[in-house]
């Protein structure tokens, strides 16, 4: 059987419950198969709809009641859904209204965020800043450390040797001695005749014999005052007379004339300008100390007085740090090596300013070939009447002495000698009339002159002349061609040695 439910309805003030009305409708048509819909006019010409629908499971229709139990119960719960729409409408609104406040809360925000987190970054930038340059000084500060670490080591590692060649000296010595008190001294009567005291006559004893070495050490004890005359400058000279180039036979007692007044002065250097030029004279003295890893400072001072009392008239900074102790002052000009650098520098002293550079080529430095005590003096200049020189070695020489003649006016090598001596196996060297002669210790007290090299020959021989050391560290020995004297630094003690040479 089909169940038709039809309803007139037209719309108007009845609106919602005929809505109603079709969406029941509609529901009790869930799972019908068909639905008719029919509009047409009434007599006083209103539009109705009607639509049927099959009922799926009722026989008949319901009760007029009933249709309206049903009515009503959609009318509540219609209700019921306005109540819950009206809420979430209420709901919405409350969010939009948060929504809008905190959107207006965002615009206002940004500004003032941004003008703090601004602060807190350059606070952070600044914070940044010291600690990186407290990195930086801390770096510095251990690198300083380091190097003062690796010169100590250093220094201690050459004590430790000087101390342990002293303990092996000292053995020998007394080996020596022993050996000599038990020997008989030769007789020398017949030529302390010969030649007397003051006389510059060359001995004809064989000087590589022991009883010429006694004799010598014999003479060394005359007083200075019985051999060599004072000269009114304050400083000695050799006799009347001895002007002239020769073979070096002796050398004699140290004079100190100054001593230096701080640890920087262990080493270092001091001369005169055996070839003065105006404003400077034959007493105007310079001095270098060469402890430390920057030296530049050079004193200058006018007079002999000035400088025995330490008093000095000038003081250079030279424009690049100077290494070790082979500096030199020749014809206004003081020669030095840079710094770690094989580079002989001119400095112009009256000016101020370098007047030439030069490397030497192939030359050893900072510590390659220096003397036996160390100190980098791997370069080592010097003057004597013939001009300016520079001691040196190369690998080609294989630490053999290399010897070089310097034009001083632009530095050029003008001639050079390879010699048969060990650089390392020397203590110092310097330069008399063309010929290279060698220390053989730089602590010993009984030390001696070893090797002689003559330019004009380029032979080499071993010699025996005592020298003495007598502040136990000589670190610079320079021959004066003007005063025909030795220059010495030995341990803190600026000295000077006389010299006798023999007649051409």
């Amino acid at each position: 059987t089909r169940f038709f439910c039809a309803r007139c309805c037209s719309f108007g003030p009845e609106m919602p419950a005929v809505q109603l009305l079709l969406l029941a409708c509609l529901v009790w048509d869930v799972g019908a198969r068909t639905a008719r819909l029919r509009k047409a006019n009434d007599q006083s010409g209103r539009c109705h709809y009607t639509f049927s629908v099959a009922s799926p499971n009722e026989s008949s229709c319901p009760e007029q009641s009933q249709a309206m139990s049903v009515i009503h119960n959609l009318q509540r719960d219609s209700s019921t859904q306005r109540l819950d729409l009206e809420a979430t409408k209420a709901r919405l609104s409350s969010l939009e209204s948060l929504l809008h406040q905190l959107t207006l809360d965002q615009a206002a925000r940004p500004q003032e965020t941004q003008e703090g987190l601004q602060k807190e970054l350059g606070t952070l930038r600044r914070e940044r800043d010291q600690l990186e340059t407290q990195i930086r000084e801390l770096e510095t500060a251990y690198s300083n450390l380091l190097r003062d670490k690796s010169v100590l080591e250093e220094e201690k590692k050459r004590l430790s040797q000087e101390n342990e060649n002293l303990a092996r000296r000292l053995e020998s010595s007394s080996q020596e001695v022993a050996r000599l008190r038990r020997g008989q001294c030769p007789q020398t009567r017949d030529t302390a005749r010969a030649v007397p005291p003051g006389s510059r006559e060359v001995s004809t004893w064989n000087l590589d014999t022991l009883a010429f070495q006694e004799l010598k050490s014999e003479l060394t004890e005359v007083p200075v005052s019985r051999i060599l005359k004072e000269s009114p400058s304050g400083y000695l000279r050799s006799g009347e007379g001895d002007t002239g180039c020769g073979e070096l036979v002796w050398v004699g007692e140290p004079l100190t004339l100054r001593t230096a007044e701080t640890i920087t002065g262990k080493y270092g250097v001091w001369m005169r300008d055996p070839k003065p030029t105006y404003p400077y004279t034959q007493e105007t003295t310079w001095r270098i100390d060469t402890v430390g890893t920057d030296v530049r400072q050079v004193f200058e001072y006018d007079l002999i007085s000035q400088f025995m009392q330490g008093y000095p008239s000038k003081v250079h900074i030279l424009p690049r740090p100077l290494e070790s102790t082979g500096a030199v002052v020749y014809s206004g000009s003081l020669y030095f090596q840079g710094a770690e650098s094989r580079t002989v520098i001119r400095y112009e002293l009256n000016t101020e300013t370098v007047k030439a550079e030069k490397e030497i080529p192939g030359a050893g430095y900072h510590g390659q070939f220096p003397y036996s005590w160390g100190g980098y003096t791997d370069i080592d200049l010097a003057v004597d009447e013939a001009g300016l020189w520079v001691i040196y070695s190369t690998d080609e020489a294989k630490g053999a002495i290399v010897l070089s003649k310097l034009n001083p006016e632009n530095l050029e090598l003008e001639q050079t000698w390879e010699t048969n001596i060990r650089k390392q196996s020397v203590a110092n060297a310097f330069i008399i009339c063309g010929t290279l002669y060698t220390v053989s210790s730089y602590s010993s007290a009984d030390a001696t002159v070893n090797f002689a090299y003559d330019t004009g020959t380029g032979i080499s021989k071993t010699l025996t002349i005592p020298f003495k050391n007598h502040y136990k560290y000589s670190s610079m020995i320079d021959y004066n061609p003007l005063e025909k004297k030795l220059f010495a630094w030995d341990n803190l003690n600026m000295v000077t040695y006389d010299i006798k040479l023999s007649k051409m």
